[in-house]
Formats: structure tokens, sequence, C-alpha cells
């Protein structure tokens, strides 16, 4: 059965009052790839299974890279206080977005549907979906690097177009597999990365000691707007899961308050990014190398601790992929093409091939992706904004699921006022980069809350 099929069958039951979700204890499984845009059914994981996916999938190289990037802009502890500040941002975002996918069991393109109308949800979506498709690509090559390094290593095979081809099959298999898959993939892969994470972390003090002290420990740094821009810089990895977060929420159990939830987030989110920022910044300060594999290859002395290193870096990529890569972009394939979750999952593992990944690792690229980052979080701040002041102040946390699948119904075509808001907001974002996601929101959120209120237009989706 397709997605529109199940949206269609649900659109019936929906506007009884049903939220659309039954309590987590009625039912605890679901096929493998059993997904669809419908409202949630079973709640297949609990709050320690959500914190270890949550832990797994933020594995990111692109984390090194952001920590690479303030190599003389700020000190150890002023790097470390960005992180931490970034992350707790985080986790209030993600409890604040992710609400109406906890309640109703709604996905990130349903919950759109209010702000932004069955139509315009293309525009979030695409936002969503190609920053995913890119991160597919760069994460998948710097997999299949580490694992063509391990290839040579241990077999003398080196093919690194060869390892990055099957690297990216395996991916897409274990993509169809849907939430039960991810769910076991992040929760066994947890205990793994942190042990592996935490001996990198002082494999490079041991091996780099005197120079992290001299470069990064003692200098002076700043406390000014480069600091508030580089908590900007590490928010802006996880803006884009800020957006849908819905799509993971729906899965988690319900009963859970707002306080512990964000403690949640925000606590599985920091060890990863604290790690992986510091040893960044660390290593590109005291050897001026960017590149991870490189980085990473030079903090090992003995060729199985590389080895196992090399693994870890492999396997991150895929924890990472499945969980914050593949899922947005297919649900947003779901919804626009009316596919099923499997074949949507197979097209994203493709689409990443295209991205070009072998040219965003290169050393000289690292500016680039700076670049990158903070001109979508441009637009990854205003659309969250729209969200919570829409669920919060438009719809009073009260959503009716019957009109939420009526493509007929009062949230039919382009809600213009989400639109415009997050254009407004972006252009502000763009004005002030340094801290775009920070500026981009009141304007955005001003904006669209006057257009609702005040512009007859948009009056039709302030329909219950």
């Amino acid at each position: 059965m397709t997605s529109k099929a199940h949206d269609v069958s649900l659109a019936g039951t929906a506007g009884t009052g049903r939220t659309g979700a039954q309590p987590h204890h009625e039912t605890h499984s679901k096929a493998l790839g059993e997904e669809s845009l419908a409202p949630q059914q079973t709640r297949i994981m609990g709050k320690w299974s959500y914190l270890l996916a949550w832990f797994g999938g933020c594995v990111s190289i692109g984390t090194f890279a952001m920590g690479s990037s303030v190599v003389g802009t700020l000190n150890l502890l002023q790097a470390t206080m960005a992180i931490a500040i970034g992350c707790f941002v985080i986790g209030i975002a993600l409890t604040l977005n992710g609400a109406a996918g906890l309640k109703y069991g709604i996905p990130f393109m349903v919950q759109a549907r209010t702000a932004f109308g069955f139509a315009g949800t293309r525009f979030p979506g695409l936002v969503r979906a190609v920053p995913a498709i890119v991160w597919y690509g760069f994460q998948s090559w710097v997999g299949a690097g580490a694992l063509n390094l391990v290839s040579a290593s241990l077999f003398g095979f080196d093919n690194l177009v060869a390892w990055f081809i099957i690297f990216q099959i395996l991916q897409i298999g274990l993509s169809v597999l849907g939430f039960q898959g991810i769910k076991w993939l992040e929760n066994i892969g947890s205990g793994f990365i942190l042990v592996s994470l935490t001996y990198m972390f002082f494999s490079v003090i041991d091996k780099y000691g005197e120079e992290i002290s001299a470069n990064l420990v003692n200098i002076e740094g700043t406390w000014g707007l480069p600091f508030w821009g580089a908590t900007m810089l590490f928010l802006g990895i996880y803006s884009t899961m800020m957006l849908n977060v819905s799509d993971y929420s729906r899965e988690l159990e319900k009963g859970i308050r707002r306080g512990p939830l964000t403690t949640l987030y925000a606590m599985s989110i920091l060890p990863c990014t604290l790690f992986m920022g510091l040893i960044g910044l660390m290593v590109s300060g005291a050897t001026g190398v960017a590149d991870p594999i490189q980085v990473f290859s030079s903090a090992v002395d003995n060729k199985p601790l590389l080895i196992i290193t090399l693994l870890f870096i492999a396997f991150a990529q895929v924890t990472t992929n499945v969980l914050n890569n593949v899922v947005p972009p297919t649900y947003v394939l779901m919804d626009v093409f009316k596919l099923s979750f499997r074949s949507a999952a197979v097209i994203v593992g493709l689409l990443a091939f295209g991205t070009f990944p072998w040219e965003l690792v290169k050393d000289e690229s690292a500016a680039g992706l700076q670049v990158f980052v903070q001109t979508y979080s441009a637009f990854l701040g205003p659309i969250f904004a729209v969200l919570v002041v829409d669920y919060y102040l438009i719809r009073r946390r009260n959503l009716d699921l019957g009109k939420l699948y009526d493509e007929n119904g009062p949230y039919r075509g382009v809600n213009w006022a989400g639109i415009v808001a997050s254009l407004v907001g972006a252009a502000v974002a763009l004005s002030f980069s340094a801290v775009s996601w920070y500026a981009s929101l009141i304007p955005a959120g001003l904006t669209y809350w006057l257009l609702m209120n005040h512009w007859g237009a948009c009056k039709r989706f302030l329909q219950n």
C-alpha cells in the first residue's frame, strides 16, 4: 500500500478525536520498513532506546570539520563552552518542534501542512532534504575512505571508488529496514562509539599535548561575536534535524515531559559533539591538517589500533546517515511522489552519489563547508520559527488530524504566510551570517504571526 493510501484511509477517522497513536504498551513491533506518513500507531522506542539512537546518530565527521574551523579564533575552554551551549539550544529546539510528532504521531511533512499548506510543504521539504543528501554523500565518502585504508593496510587492495560504491549499497540496504533497523543499529553501536571516541580523544591529548597547550590553551581567544557564531556553527550541523524531529519523536513512547525530554536530547547529542569538535580543534590546531582520515591516522601509533579507529570512522558514518540523512528526504519523496518508504530510501541513496563528496572532503573545502552550513542554516531557522509559532501560538497545540490528511480541506494549496515569513527570516539571517540561525527566529516568527492574524488570504489556514 502506498503512503497516499495510508493517508486517505486515516482521513476519515482522524477527525473523530483520535490521535492516531495508541498507548505504547499496547503494541511493541512493526514489520521492517513498514513506515508511512499516517499517524504512528506503534511506538517502538522507550526513553533509553531513544537516547541511544540520537547518541549514535550524532557522530558526524562534519562536526570534526567545524571544530577545525575555529582554530585561531577560540581557545579550548571557549570551544568547549560553545559546543555545550549549542547542544543545550538544540535540546530545547528539538523538544519544542518535536511535540506535535510525539503527541499525534505525525511526521514533519504532515506537521508542516498547517503552516505551509499541502502544496507549500514542498518548500520546507526541499530545504530539509538537500542538506541531508549532501551530508549523506560527504559522510559516505569519508566512511569509504576509512574502509579503503583498512583494505590497503591489511590486504593491499586500494580502490576508494569501489569501496564507496560498496559502502553506499550497504547503507541503502540498511535504510530500507526502516525504524526497526535504525533502533537496533543505533542502540548496539552506541557503546562501541563511546569507547572509540574516548580512546581517540585521549590519544590526541597524549600525542599533541604540548602543541595543544601552546596553540589552544594559552591563547586569549574571544567571548564576543565569534564565540556566539561558533555556538551556531555547531548548532547548525543539527539545525536540519530541528525541522524534522517529528519524524523521530513519533517513534517515542508517550508520557515523557518537556523538561526531561530536553535533557534527553541535549545529553544524547553533547558527548559526540564535544568529542568530535574538540578532537578536530586540537589536532588541526596542533598539526594544521584538516582531513579527518589523515588526522585520526596520525593520532594512532600502532597498526591494530589504527585499524580499529578507521573501522570506527566507517561505522560512525553508517549510524549517522541511516538516522539523520536518509529518513528526512525519504519522507519528502514519499509525500511529494507518493512512493513507498523502501523505494524512496533507495532513491535517496542513489542521489547521494551525485553530491561529489570527493570534492567536499578536501582541505581547501573546509571554509566552503562552513559557508554551506551557515547558508542553509539561514533558511532552516526561519522555517523552525514558523513551525513553532504555528503549533504553539496559532494552533494552541491542538491539531485536527482529519483535516491534516484532507487534500481538499482547509490546508489545501499554499499558505503564503509561511513562505513569506521564512523568506523574511532568511533575508535577516543572510545579513548576519555569523549568527544567522539566531538572527532569523524573531523576524520569521513575528512575521508569520502577524500575517496569519491580519492577512485575509491566510485565514483559511486558521480553521481547526
